[in-house]
């Protein structure tokens, strides 16, 4: 029978025990505090003047094992969810892919559809509710049909999907092939890979789907993306709002890479996005740095912190 206590006891703190605040171990200290960014400043003086705690200082450190990847020659490797291109990202890792920053970039099946539409149509990101009520949504024709037909010819070459979508957006000369991320690693010598999840995108619901060439080029992807995972000792892998599918993806790359006997222990990761999901956590941040990395979560919109992050890599690469 539980003890019953007598109505309305209190505890009396007359006889507690303390010690001075000087012997206490502490987390902040005046040291660690900075000064405002003055207006006019430069942007290495704004980023200098975030304060030195959680994920301000989270960022700084992401931003320099990325620099110190780079200065090593060390791989730099991006899994990059179709969102970054809704928000208008591809001209950043456009300009990284120029500056050798960005080793490889794997994108899910979504990211070829918004990126393809971008260098046809100049526009991309229906609204799926409306659409859905008349059974409109993905049936923009053109969509399917070129899609469907890059995969197609991918197979019958051998070649990858994320390289045959490049490819094509830029030697058929689409109107904005200029807008395109998967063009831009193409025209750079980027390794850019897709990673498709069968019945997640729109073109699998048209009939020139071929579901042999879907999945034999996004395997040949996914042995590609292991072979950049096998390089990363000493590198960088960033998961840039993927909750799903590239988490899996990175760690049965990993996975394969280990089980090879390539040693990839000492790296950095990192998962950025609007809001904390578990696959990125486990798959990303935890797992793969347990013995010997370093794992990150950098949460906010990724429209404002990628190009915070990679802002802050230049300057560092500027000293």
């Amino acid at each position: 029978m539980a003890r019953r206590l007598p109505p309305h006891a209190e505890l009396d703190p007359s006889g507690i025990r303390t010690y001075p605040l000087a012997e206490r171990p502490s987390k902040v200290h005046v040291g660690t505090l900075q000064p405002p960014y003055r207006p006019g400043g430069s942007f290495r003086a704004f980023v200098e003047s975030l304060p030195r705690f959680l994920q301000a200082e989270d960022l700084r450190a992401v931003a320099e094992a990325v620099a110190r990847a780079h200065r090593e020659e060390r791989v730099v490797l991006l899994g990059l969810g179709a969102h970054n291109i809704k928000v208008g990202l591809q001209p950043l890792y456009a300009d990284l892919m120029a500056r050798g920053l960005v080793s490889a970039v794997a994108l899910n099946g979504a990211g070829i559809v918004h990126d393809l539409e971008l260098a046809l149509a100049g526009h991309t990101s229906e609204d799926v509710a409306a659409q859905l009520r008349q059974g409109r949504f993905g049936m923009a024709r053109e969509t399917g049909e070129w899609v469907s037909g890059v995969i197609r010819r991918a197979r019958d070459r051998g070649v990858g999907l994320g390289f045959a979508v490049g490819e094509a957006i830029w030697e058929e000369g689409l109107p904005h092939r200029e807008a395109s991320l998967l063009a831009a690693a193409y025209r750079h010598g980027v390794t850019a890979t897709v990673h498709v999840a069968v019945g997640t995108d729109i073109v699998h619901m048209h009939p020139g789907c071929d579901g042999a060439a879907l999945g034999e080029t996004s395997l040949r992807d996914f042995r590609r993306f292991a072979a950049l995972v096998a390089e990363l000792e000493g590198g960088v892998y960033l998961n840039v709002g993927s909750a799903v599918v590239l988490p899996e993806v990175f760690l049965k790359a990993l996975t394969l890479a280990r089980n090879l006997g390539r040693e990839v222990t000492h790296l950095t990761t990192a998962n950025l996005d609007f809001v904390r999901h578990y696959r990125p956590s486990v798959n990303v941040v935890g797992r793969p740095t347990g013995g010997g990395g370093r794992g990150y979560h950098l949460t906010g919109p990724h429209e404002i912190l990628v190009p915070l992050l990679f802002g802050w890599v230049l300057e560092l690469l500027e000293d």
